[in-house]
């Protein structure tokens, strides 16, 4: 049984692409460092936004998968980035890749604005929390 439930009152206004409130109970407490478009060799690939968000979900996946979890683990995801007007025009995009890699199960999310990442040449970074059963 999954220990995640997520929450979405009909009070608020419909959540597109995120759950209002996640609850979890039991199982282990996964904290996911946040994850840029590095490849293997420790570069930044990817010249737009859509193209550096799918490496880094990609990533973020690949550490919870690492750590014995599946994109339905997540509880929390925030996404970090250099241009919120850029990754606005890109939420269909977005949203569409993160349906092909992490499903419909929708964790609750924030997007944060911010100058600049770690990685100079990162548009954008993903970090997480999920719920082990």
């Amino acid at each position: 049984m999954n220990p995640i439930t997520r929450i979405n009152p009909a009070e608020l206004a419909p959540p597109t692409g995120f759950s209002h409130a996640v609850t979890a109970t039991g199982g282990t407490l996964v904290l996911l460092a946040g994850q840029t478009a590095l490849d293997g060799d420790g570069k930044v690939v990817g010249e737009t936004l859509p193209a550096q968000f799918e490496t880094a979900l990609g990533n973020l996946l690949t550490a919870l998968r690492a750590a014995g979890g599946a994109p339905t683990s997540l509880a929390r995801v925030t996404v970090y980035a250099t241009d919120v007007a850029d990754y606005r025009a890109h939420a269909r995009e977005l949203g569409a890749i993160w349906r092909r890699l992490a499903g419909r199960e929708y964790p609750a999310m924030a997007v944060i604005g911010t100058t600049r990442l770690w990685d100079e040449q990162a548009l954008v970074e993903l970090d997480g929390i999920a719920i082990l059963d």
